[in-house]
């Protein structure tokens, strides 16, 4: 067993660099050669549609509250909100990013109504790291496309000249439709 202490042991945040594949490189606690299996960002949401779901009821709720004053009955119900929708992000999301969150978000005291101010800065910066997950997951799906079309563009290449016109005559042909 290792004596050593890893970075998220020692309350520093983590750095993960995530290659054009969506698959982290290096820069994890074991290092760049770690044996761990490394999954995409994207496999990090379990339940997207949830996550966006509670994403746009948030960013709404956000707006609404930002034009109306709030008494101490609203306050006390948007906390209750609030833990809600963090308790039912993380049950759509990998434990990495639930231990994220749990890192990021405000707590609440149990015993006090939030003030108006309190609640935006939270509701705020809920919308603000649901906004940089979504960010993400597109960043490394477009990247993911720019590898697919890389790797398409050096097989066609391979191709012997005589395959590579057929090949292209063929997705022309299935471009314009079958009724030409």
């Amino acid at each position: 067993m290792s004596d050593e202490i890893s970075p998220q042991e020692q309350g520093r945040p983590q750095v993960v660099v995530v290659g054009p594949d969506g698959i982290a490189v290096g820069g994890g606690p074991e290092g760049p050669d770690s044996s761990e299996a490394e999954r995409p960002i994207t496999e990090m949401v379990e339940q997207p549609a949830k996550v966006m779901r509670i994403g746009s009821m948030i960013r709404q709720l956000l707006d609404e509250v930002k034009s109306a004053p709030l008494d101490e009955k609203s306050r006390a119900r948007l906390k209750e909100i609030h833990q809600n929708s963090i308790k039912e992000l993380e049950d759509g999301l990998a434990p990495e990013l639930v231990d994220e969150l749990e890192r990021l978000s405000l707590p609440f005291a149990d015993d006090t109504t939030p003030s108006e101010a309190e609640l935006r800065v939270a509701q705020a910066q809920l919308v603000g790291w649901l906004e940089g997950l979504f960010h993400g997951i597109q960043t490394t799906l477009f990247a993911q496309q720019m590898a697919a079309r890389a790797q398409l563009e050096q097989m066609r290449r391979a191709l012997p000249p005589g395959l590579m016109q057929s090949a292209d005559q063929e997705q022309q042909q299935q471009r314009s439709g079958p009724y030409l």
